[in-house]
């Protein structure tokens, strides 16, 4: 549990429940435990110590179940790429290009589980698909563009985009 506590490249979660599990071992209170390893109850501390007592160091990994539920399976996401790399209907949507509201409004009309669909999501699953917000207010796959020429509509690919996804670890806002 020590070499936990010291380790720096241990994942900060997993480092705190072992400082709590230390603390509570040294003979100190749970409310003192977790005040010492940044937690906001004694409670939490108590079931952490009866996971320890039962699993061993394997209660100090996330437990199956936490977190969030994904609200959008992996279905509901292909219809949002599906419908990005389609071209909108100009009567019905009323643009020639996707913007995040009528995008929106299109999966929300469509129905099949997604008329509660919000504009962060759409964000959230293009940017995981590698699309990226451009200019002029469109989706488009990131390092592609399009460009008018003589010969019409060409489109254009940066043939440097793997060297540059790869220096860059974050997305530019």
């Amino acid at each position: 549990m020590q070499h936990i506590v010291k380790a720096t490249s241990e994942r900060l979660d997993r480092l705190r429940r072992a400082r709590a599990v230390l603390v509570v071992a040294e003979g100190h209170s749970f409310t003192h435990a977790a005040h010492r390893a940044g937690f906001k109850s004694g409670d939490s501390i108590a079931q952490l110590v009866a996971r320890f007592n039962q699993h061993g160091l394997a209660a100090l990994d996330i437990a199956s179940g936490r977190g969030r539920r994904l609200t959008y399976d992996s279905t509901a996401r292909t219809r949002i790429l599906q419908k990005v790399q389609s071209l909108p209907n100009r009567g019905q949507d009323g643009t020639a290009a996707w913007s995040l509201p009528t995008l929106q409004r299109s999966l929300r009309a469509e129905g099949g589980g997604l008329e509660r669909l919000g504009a962060t999501t759409i964000k959230e699953v293009l940017y995981q698909a590698g699309y990226s917000y451009q200019r002029t207010r469109s989706w488009c796959p990131t390092g592609t563009a399009l460009h008018k020429r003589k010969q019409g509509v060409v489109t254009v690919t940066d043939p440097n985009l793997e060297e540059k996804n790869a220096a860059s670890s974050e997305r530019t806002p």
